[in-house]
């Protein structure tokens, strides 16, 4: 090939290329723009993914930091439990149960001992009183029952008052046992209203009868015993008021519930004594089924009015019972006597 050819080829290769120089030129940029468009999107997309991030942590509750102290008390609460341990029966945990407790203390009952005195009850500020004296003498075989290891009572510490007929004076007389009893240097009392159709203790020691008590621990399974106590201003006197009347009131004292309660009730203070102000048992079927799991019961019966053939209808109501202990009430042997009378144990 000549020389002149040789110039001619190269001179048409560089035309060819310089044709090509545009194109690609033309793809680079469609490329670079393309690039840019992908940047731009995913840069708008991080920043509103961010921007969700900061109204999402706006939005949440701050976090507080745990003081030492406040882990240092959940400790402790932690092991109140830990140390106490739990039986379960059936129906309902007996002993102190592990539960987060949503249900407020019942409110705090200042009890007026001067009015308690005036209607002829026991109060430890007004000495020795003839009434003070003879619940002296009631109590005392009562105690030795419920704490005797020779006994042999079952559950002595649980105590029924009840009467044949209304108005024999059961609820004076388990107002009575109950302040006498809460005098002693080594025991405490609780008393518990289990007159529910009709309670006698709000209107006795003069408090709202409108409080939790023992039927709202029988239908509420979250309720512990704990929550129907009220402390009063006696320092060793506790009370469970009656609670939420029921139409099956019967069927609720009956329950297997009502048995785990009262076997709580029974073991979970070995110092305590429980008093049941009962319905009269000729009028009701409830004070019969209380009755069957009761270690001791005291019939009051009232001087005069009471007919002999009424108090061995109402000991056959509960001659399953053990121990059954009479008091005659209301006798008077004088004109100005008042409620007081003796006690004999059957």
């Amino acid at each position: 090939m000549s020389i002149i050819e040789r110039a001619a080829d190269k001179l048409k290769s560089n035309a060819d290329a310089e044709q090509k120089i545009p194109a690609i030129k033309n793809i680079h940029k469609d490329i670079i723009q393309d690039s840019k468009r992908k940047i731009q999107k995913e840069a708008s997309d991080i920043e509103r993914i961010t921007e969700k991030f900061k109204n999402t942590i706006a939005d949440s509750p701050k976090i507080q930091p745990i003081e030492p102290q406040g882990v240092d008390n959940a400790v402790k609460i932690n092991r109140e439990y830990i140390d106490k341990p739990i039986s379960i029966t059936e129906g309902r945990t007996v002993g102190k149960k592990v539960s987060v407790d949503t249900h407020l203390p019942q409110p705090h009952i200042d009890i007026d001992l001067d009015r308690l005195h005036k209607l002829g009850i026991v109060t430890p500020q007004h000495g020795k009183t003839q009434i003070a004296e003879q619940f002296r003498i009631i109590k005392r075989p009562l105690l030795t029952n419920a704490f005797s290891k020779n006994s042999g009572i079952k559950n002595g510490n649980l105590i029924m008052i009840t009467s044949s007929l209304a108005g024999e004076g059961k609820s004076f007389c388990s107002t009575n046992l109950a302040m006498s009893i809460a005098m002693e240097m080594d025991n405490r009392v609780l008393l518990v209203d289990a007159d529910v159709a009709r309670p006698s203790i709000p209107k006795m020691l003069d408090f709202s009868p409108d409080r939790k008590g023992l039927l709202d621990i029988i239908l509420d399974q979250r309720l512990n015993v704990s929550d129907i106590l009220t402390k009063t201003s006696v320092d060793k006197l506790t009370l469970i008021a009656a609670g939420t009347r029921h139409p099956h009131a019967t069927e609720l004292l009956a329950s297997q519930s009502m048995a785990d309660i009262l076997m709580e009730l029974a073991q979970r203070y070995s110092d305590r004594i429980v008093i049941f102000d009962s319905p009269p048992l000729l009028l009701t079927s409830e004070a019969r089924v209380l009755a069957s799991q009761m270690g001791q019961i005291v019939l009051v019966v009232e001087a005069e009015r009471t007919t002999q053939q009424t108090v061995k209808e109402a000991l056959r109501q509960i001659e399953s019972c053990d121990v059954i202990n009479l008091i005659y009430n209301k006798a008077r042997t004088s004109a100005a006597a008042g409620y007081y009378g003796y006690y004999y144990s059957s």
